[in-house]
């Protein structure tokens, strides 16, 4: 029992920053303005690590590491930790060697399937936020983010009145991507 909310705990707190870490990578890699207040709200959520990760780790390809690699390593730490407290060290696994394999692995799949439910929570909150408010704060940005997703599809499925069906097609293909993940 106590385990279990131990796991829960470290679930949550590290799946949160994990994706604002993510988030921060993916709002630059898709060109996204941080001059708005989600942003900002990234932005202060996660300068405490990526400031001092820059002077060491330099951007790649116009990618910024600093933020990728603490998202990564989060995710190894979260999956040590779960099979640790699990105890699962001593059951199935040989040699250390083996273990370091199987977490680096699972670190990685954990990463892209948290980013994709990023970009399915992104699509579902430009959804909503079309509904309710086109014009709030949070729509520049979020239109922003899911563009490079939605731009390719919106070339091939031409919206039906005033209904446009890319978000839907895209949710549906990011839900095929993570039963592969």
């Amino acid at each position: 029992m106590l385990t279990r909310a131990l796991l829960f705990l470290l679930d949550s707190i590290g799946g949160f920053f994990g994706g604002v870490l993510l988030l921060r990578f993916m709002m630059q890699a898709f060109r996204v303005s941080f001059s708005n207040p989600l942003g900002a709200l990234v932005v202060q959520l996660s300068n405490w690590i990526v400031a001092p990760l820059r002077r060491i780790l330099p951007g790649f390809m116009g990618f910024d590491l600093a933020s990728l690699l603490p998202a990564y390593a989060l995710q190894a730490l979260l999956l040590l930790a779960r099979v640790a407290l699990l105890g699962g060290m001593h059951i199935g696994f040989g040699a250390p060697e083996m273990l370091v394999a199987f977490i680096a692995g699972q670190a990685l799949l954990a990463t892209l399937r948290l980013g994709v439910y990023l970009m399915i929570g992104a699509l579902v909150l430009q959804a909503v936020l079309s509904w309710i408010n086109p014009y709030s704060p949070f729509s520049q940005p979020v239109n922003q983010f899911t563009r490079p997703l939605l731009a390719p599809l919106q070339r091939i499925i031409p919206p039906l009145g005033m209904i446009d069906l890319s978000p839907l097609a895209a949710i549906l293909l990011l839900q095929l991507i993570l039963i592969f993940l």
